[in-house]
């Protein structure tokens, strides 16, 4: 029992007398803490232990590897009977008679009964290779030690000493021997080694095969990341994905939705499949949830397409296997295959690898060119890599402005006509001005002959929105960028998507995070083929490649900024899309500077050599034509008369814009440098150009001494 406390306490208020009684007031004592027992709490901390986080995941380690190899083992078990037996081929015909597909069932028997006579030859063969081979070692050791024998008979007769007759046997018994003592000292562990080696290998297999159950595998295993797209899990993610109708729908289907799936295809690094929405379901309503899919199928949103084919209500889903679209994939073409030339006309740039794993070539023939995309996605190695195909073609010229100006296009020196390269107000002037005169080359193809065919002209700027920003005016106070009327460069991009297809002027440009101020509107829609990386939000996407691409399923914007570089959505009619989509998503080849330098080499040797400009002269006064042609000329042995002209036109556009032949003849006339036909072209031959300026100057030195 417990004590109580007795407390004396003394009434003095109020006071009567010395005599007030004195209370005595029990106040109960506190409760001890009750003891738990010894055993109780031994218990709880068992229990905790036994079911802390760290417990289950050893506890589920230890299980899977001990599955893995007993499972490793039964894997091993099968493979060796299919191996041994026909249950192989027995279970493919199962298959395709399943599938109905008789013929392939039939080619699978016929491949069992080969491999029934086949194993029957070998059993039979067993049956005499005993007195085979015991015929074949006797003989074999009777030659053995015959030869022996004479080999020391031959040691005697050289050494004169009889006992060599039989060292060569005495040596081999000796080496027989040593190999037994080698085995006897090796036996020993390896008998003790080898039932560990047996069930590393097993667990091995096991490992590799995932053999194991769910529960015992590790968390972000057992999540389910990555598994197979099957048709119940495609339609348990539509089921989920919050659109009531498209819910309801499955519930009342009998078959549990399997109606709306079409067959599901390997496509690639994934597969690919057409869900047939039912009534009171719309193609966008899945397309707005595509992040919610993309987690209903275990997958990243960048893993997950939707795209909207010819069939009416139908999306198409690909899916690609987990963490494929992280790998990197092989290299371009035009690094491997150093024998490869490019056609303009009926050739095809190969760019990269579409969705499904095939190859995703380009045609560039007449078409104007836009990529855009954010900073630091691969649009300038994208844009590069089609060029240095183009390249290839010894009839393309190329202008070439690098607004950037630091050394992505500075391989191309010796091989376009132009190429400026910086970043500053001047270089855009420069740049205006090259456009300009492709403007001039444009407007002197158009007025020649019906008929006459004209090789491309490439007019390729990159970093274009530096263009279109540039606040500079010129002397009459025309703004150089801008998208108004009297803007120098957006005019004269303007013109060339006008006009400069029928003659072979194409205007390609590079541009990054597009908006209406540095990608004007009908800058965008002049190009035939748009390109784009990755970009932050739609209305960028609608910019970069339209409306009708964006509305058929095209996201850009969906692109991973940093890890899906050099991956764009393309929309043009110069690649092959699947019908009835309006783009298709391309991951490009990566070519570094070192290979695009390579490129370049092979393309010069295929042509005369080119001497490129890197500014546009824009001086007329006391012009020396013969000079200019020289300059123009440069390291070629013989350049075409056409092609001198054009190059003139771009040296100095208001200088020899409207040149003919008949001025350049007017020129060279009486000077021994004459154009004259080589293979049935006019054309100005370098050496007497040099021979006409030097002997123009040792005319002039003369007259000036007279």
């Amino acid at each position: 029992m417990s004590e109580n406390v007795v407390h004396l306490h003394k009434h003095t208020d109020p006071p009567t007398d010395d005599t007030a009684p004195t209370v005595l007031t029990v106040v109960p004592a506190p409760a001890p803490a009750p003891v738990v027992p010894l055993w109780v709490r031994s218990g709880h901390a068992v229990k905790t232990a036994a079911t802390h986080d760290r417990t289950k995941s050893a506890a589920r380690a230890v299980a899977r590897h001990s599955l893995y190899t007993v499972n490793g083992g039964r894997i091993l078990a099968r493979r060796t009977w299919d191996g041994k037996t026909g249950a192989r081929y027995e279970r493919m015909i199962r298959a395709a008679e399943a599938a109905g597909n008789l013929e392939v069932a039939e080619e699978w028997e016929e491949r069992l009964q080969r491999f029934r006579a086949a194993r029957h030859h070998r059993r039979m063969d067993l049956l005499h290779s005993p007195v085979e081979a015991a015929k074949g070692i006797a003989v074999g050791t009777g030659m053995g030690i015959g030869a022996l024998v004479a080999l020391g008979v031959v040691m005697a007769i050289n050494n004169g000493d009889i006992a060599d007759v039989i060292t060569p046997l005495a040596a081999t018994i000796e080496f027989i021997a040593t190999v037994i003592r080698i085995v006897q000292i090796v036996w020993g562990p390896a008998l003790t080694i080898g039932p560990f080696l047996a069930l590393l290998a097993l667990w091995a297999v096991g490992s590799k095969q995932q053999a194991a159950p769910a529960w015992s595998m590790p968390d972000h295993v057992r999540s389910g990341e990555g598994e197979p797209i099957t048709p119940s899990i495609v339609v348990k993610a539509l089921r989920d994905l919050g659109v009531p109708a498209l819910r309801n729908a499955i519930k009342e289907m009998g078959d549990a939705g399997a109606s709306m799936l079409g067959p599901i295809r390997i496509a690639g690094c994934g597969v690919e499949v057409d869900v047939t929405l039912p009534s009171g379901v719309s193609t966008n309503e899945v397309q707005n949830r595509r992040r919610k899919l993309a987690e209903n199928l275990t997958r990243h949103e960048h893993e997950v397409f939707i795209t909207i084919p010819q069939a009416a209500r139908t999306v198409r889903l690909w899916v690609a296997d987990s963490g494929a679209l992280d790998e990197p994939i092989g290299p371009s073409p035009l690094v491997t295959d150093e024998t490869m030339t490019a056609d303009y006309g009926k050739g095809r740039a190969p760019w990269g690898q579409d969705l499904r794993g095939d190859a995703a070539a380009l045609s560039l023939y007449q078409r104007h060119l836009l990529i855009t995309g954010l900073s630091n996605q691969g649009k300038t190695v994208a844009l590069r890599s089609l060029a240095l195909w183009l390249a290839l073609d010894r009839s393309v010229e190329f202008l070439l402005g690098d607004l950037k100006g630091v050394g992505d296009w500075a391989m191309f020196d010796g091989r376009a006509r132009v190429l400026i390269q910086g970043p500053t107000d001047e270089h855009v002037i420069q740049v205006t001005e090259m456009v300009e005169g492709a403007v001039e080359e444009m407007n002197r193809r158009i007025q020649a002959p019906p008929g006459t065919v004209f090789p491309a002209l490439i007019v390729l700027v990159d970093e274009a929105q530096m263009a279109f920003m540039c606040p500079a005016r010129d002397e009459d106070k025309r703004p150089y960028g801008g998208s108004k009327a009297n803007s120098r460069y957006f005019m004269a991009v303007r013109k060339i998507h006008n006009q400069g297809r029928a003659v072979n002027v194409l205007m390609w440009q590079g541009t990054q995070d597009p908006t209406d101020q540095n990608l004007p509107k009908l800058v965008r829609e002049g190009a035939h083929t748009r390109a784009s990386l990755a970009l932050g939000t739609e209305s960028q996407a609608r910019m970069a490649l339209g409306d009708k691409a964006v509305d058929g399923g095209a996201a850009p914007n969906m692109l991973r900024p940093g890890l899906d570089q050099g991956t764009l959505v393309v929309a043009s009619s110069g690649i092959d899309i699947p019908a009835g989509q309006a783009a298709i998503t391309v991951r490009t080849h990566y070519i570094d500077d070192d290979a695009a330098t390579a490129i370049i080499e092979r393309a010069k040797a295929l042509r005369d050599g080119v001497t490129t400009l890197h500014a546009i002269d824009r001086t007329d006064a006391d012009r020396d034509p013969l000079a200019d042609i020289a300059t123009v000329v440069g390291t070629a042995e013989r350049v075409r008369t056409k092609d001198v002209l054009s190059r003139l036109s771009t040296l100095n556009t208001d200088a020899y814009g409207g040149w003919s032949f008949i001025d350049l003849k007017r020129v060279l006339d009486g000077t021994g440098a004459e154009p004259h036909k080589s293979d049935g072209v006019m054309v100005v031959v370098r050496d007497r150009l040099a021979r006409a300026l030097a002997n123009r100057g040792d005319e002039g030195s003369a007259s000036a001494a007279e």
